[in-house]
Order: structure tokens, then sequence, then C-alpha cells
């Protein structure tokens, strides 16, 4: 064989593994991507269950405890994050 035979060969294997290696890469690429788009879509579903839940617990504590007769959660919590002590001498209520 002549060299100009052997650098030809060469060159067409060399051309063949990149290409090889390309395909490999962009399947590894492709499957990391989809494994962290299912991760992160995970995450969002765990995280608004989460604050949903916890949402649910904080507005049934609220109407329980602190809802005065006729006011509603969100009165309340209104009232709540402005001090109950402002608002307990408005509506003529003991400050103990």
């Amino acid at each position: 064989m002549s060299d100009n035979k052997i650098t030809e060969t060469g060159e067409k294997i060399e051309k063949g593994v990149i290409e090889g290696y390309k395909k490999i890469e962009k399947g590894v690429v492709s499957g990391y991507k989809a494994i962290e788009h299912g991760v992160v879509e995970g995450y969002k579903k765990v995280e608004e269950g989460a604050v949903n839940g916890f949402n649910k617990v904080s507005d049934k504590f609220i109407e329980k405890l602190f809802t005065r007769e006729g006011e509603s959660v969100e009165e309340a919590k209104e009232r709540l994050s402005h001090g109950t002590a402002d608002n307990d001498k408005k509506d003529g209520g003991d400050q103990a």
C-alpha cells in the first residue's frame, strides 16, 4: 500500500470515529436534558403541593382561631398583618 492509501484510510477512520463520538455526545446530552426536565417538573409539583397544603392549613387555623364574627379569613389576615393590638383598641377589645 502506498502512503496515500494509508493516509486516506486513516482519514476515513478518523472521520467515522469523530462522527460516532458526536452521535454518542448528542444522545447523552439529550438524555441528560430529559432527566433534568423531569426532575425540575417534579420539584415544581412538589413545591406547589407543599405551598398549597401549607396555605390551606394556615387558612383553617386563622378561620378557627383568629376570625371574628362576620369576618372573612382574608379580613382576619389583613387585620393580623397590621397587628392585633391596634385593631383591638379600635374594636374596644382588651389588650391584655
